[in-house]
């Protein structure tokens, strides 16, 4: 599975500057070689990044990019290896809390 191409399939009708958030982050991530993982490693920048704004609204764009690369990766590890959904989705859940 090609990410980036996955990523361009799966983003088609959100809305532009939201794909456009979140393909950034996604192509900072080049070289990985599982798509989910790319994906979550992505959700990660992007959760960081909202997190570095004080309380600012200008945090919201880079949270919902956070949210739809997390929802895309768990939706590529539920396509790739559904029986290791739920162990990802946990390890997605526990990177997101060392975050905060």
């Amino acid at each position: 599975m090609d990410s980036a191409r996955w990523f361009t399939e799966q983003s088609a009708g959100a809305p532009p500057a939201l794909s456009a958030r979140a393909a950034r982050y996604l192509a900072a991530q080049a070289g990985a070689s599982d798509p989910a993982l790319m994906l979550a490693s992505a959700a990660r920048e992007a959760l960081a990044a909202s997190l570095a704004y004080a309380g600012d609204r200008a945090a919201a764009l880079d949270l919902l990019a956070a949210d739809a690369l997390v929802t895309l990766a768990l939706k590529a590890r539920a396509v790739s290896d559904p029986a290791g959904l739920g162990a990802f989705a946990a390890e997605l859940s526990h990177m997101g809390a060392e975050r905060r």
